[in-house]
C-alpha cells in the first residue's frame, strides 16, 4: 500500500485488490493513473507502474496527455471513485464544471443540499483529481483554498491558470 493509500486512515480504493498503475509525466510532475476492473479509481501524484497496462489505462494516459497539450477539455473515461454517496454525487457534479471555469463551494453545496465545509472536505478526498476537476472549485470570493496535490494551493492556481480560469 502506498503512503497516499493510508490518507485519513482509509485504505485506497481496491487496497488489497489487483490494481494496475500507469505513470505519465505532466507539466505538474509525475502522475499515475490507477485502474481496477476496467475503471479508473485514482489519479495519484507521483509515478509508479504495476501490472500490465490495459486499454482503459492507455486511453486515460492518452486523454491526460491531450489535456496537458491543450487538445482536450473534457475527459471521457469510465470512473469508479471510492466514497460515500454524497461524495460521489459531488464528484459527478464536478465533472460538469466546464474547462476554464470555476464554481464555488457555496453554489455546489446549495445545489447538492450539503454544507459548504462538508463539501470542501469531500473535494479534498477526491481520488481522481484533474479528471474529476476539484481544482475548479473556489471560495465565494474567488480565493483559492486547499488542494490535495503536492504544492497545495499553488498547484491548484497553476491548474486554473493552465486552463485560463485565472489570469494572474
Amino acid at each position: 500500500m502506498l503512503p497516499a493509500d493510508r490518507e485519513s486512515g482509509r485504505a485506497a480504493p481496491g487496497a488489497g485488490d489487483a490494481l494496475k498503475r500507469l505513470p505519465l509525466d505532466s507539466p505538474f510532475g509525475f502522475l499515475t493513473v490507477v485502474e481496477r476492473d476496467g475503471k479508473i479509481v485514482a489519479l495519484e501524484w507521483g509515478g509508479r507502474a504495476s501490472g500490465k497496462p490495459d486499454a482503459v489505462l492507455i486511453e486515460a494516459k492518452r486523454q491526460l496527455e491531450q489535456y496537458f497539450a491543450k487538445k482536450r477539455t473534457h475527459f471521457d473515461l469510465p470512473l469508479a471513485p471510492d466514497g460515500s454517496d454524497d461524495e460521489k454525487r459531488l464528484w459527478e457534479r464536478m465533472t460538469k464544471i466546464p474547462y476554464g471555469q470555476t464554481a464555488t463551494y457555496g453554489e455546489l453545496a446549495r445545489e447538492l443540499g450539503q454544507m459548504p465545509r462538508v463539501l470542501g472536505q469531500a473535494c479534498g478526498r477526491n481520488p481522481i483529481p484533474i479528471i474529476i476537476p476539484c481544482h475548479r472549485v473556489v471560495s465565494a470570493d474567488g480565493s483559492l483554498t486547499g488542494y490535495s496535490a503536492p504544492g497545495g494551493v499553488e498547484t491548484k492556481r497553476r491548474l486554473l491558470q493552465f486552463e485560463g480560469a485565472l489570469l494572474l
